[in-house]
């Protein structure tokens, strides 16, 4: 059974102030016990508040390393790079952000060039802070010929690469992601999500655990810890 606690608001800006304490206080933690912290945060429009919020705490951030959960293979500049939002909010802050893309054009390969790239951090991530699409996907862990390896690469394999099908029509191209066992090995695993269809979506993916046809239930019919999920009705 996956062990889930929900927090609602009214708003975005309400769900931004609450999840940037939240961020805020597991950075904070993860500095006093281990003196760095290594975090994975998510693209796409939701977080982009609560980035501006947190990247104003008072937080020893050189110390601090990002990671995306995933990223679209497109160049740094690309407005699509999950990376390029992620440094734009907090390289002014002094963290460090860690680019897990790069030039290679075949999907695999630069899976397997994320996965020796992410070996260089001390894992496991202190938080996994993830997103959901309306069509049940978390990370870039998709639909498609990828999911099975994506859901069972094994512990110490943190990323591969994965090609969606179909490809999302707002951004139409492969991708790297967190494997399942990166997200799930994280000492805390955070949900930000807005709008009832997400809601309805991700309560039926838990109620479903194993059998979900859904890649985020999927994902979390596996998890040990409790699940922290915050939810705006308005987006």
């Amino acid at each position: 059974m996956i062990e889930a606690e929900w927090w609602d608001y009214d708003s975005l800006e309400e769900m931004a102030q609450a999840v940037a304490g939240d961020v805020g206080f597991i950075v904070e933690s993860a500095l006093d016990a281990r003196g760095e912290a290594l975090i994975a945060v998510p693209g796409g429009k939701t977080p982009l508040p609560i980035f501006a919020k947190l990247a104003e705490a008072k937080l020893d951030w050189k110390r601090v390393t990002i990671v995306p959960t995933d990223d679209r293979l497109v160049p740094l500049t690309d407005e699509r790079s999950n990376v390029r939002a992620i440094a734009g909010a907090f390289l002014k802050a002094g963290a460090r952000v860690f680019p897990i893309t790069s030039d290679i054009a075949d999907y695999k390969l630069a899976g397997n060039s994320a996965n020796a790239k992410l070996g260089e951090l001390k894992f496991p991530l202190d938080l996994a802070w993830l997103g959901m699409g309306e069509d049940g996907h978390v990370a870039s862990i998709f639909a498609g010929p990828d999911l099975e390896e994506a859901l069972s690469a094994p512990k110490g394999r943190h990323a591969i690469g994965v090609m969606p099908d179909p490809l999302p029509e707002d951004a139409p191209v492969p991708r790297v992601t967190l494997t399942r066992s990166a997200i799930l090995s994280a000492r805390t695993v955070l949900f930000t999500i807005t709008g009832e269809r997400k809601k309805a979506l991700l309560e039926g993916a838990i109620a479903d655990g194993h059998s979900s046809k859904l890649p985020v239930g999927r994902l979390l019919a596996e998890a040990e810890q409790p699940i922290d999920i915050h939810w705006s009705a308005r987006a």
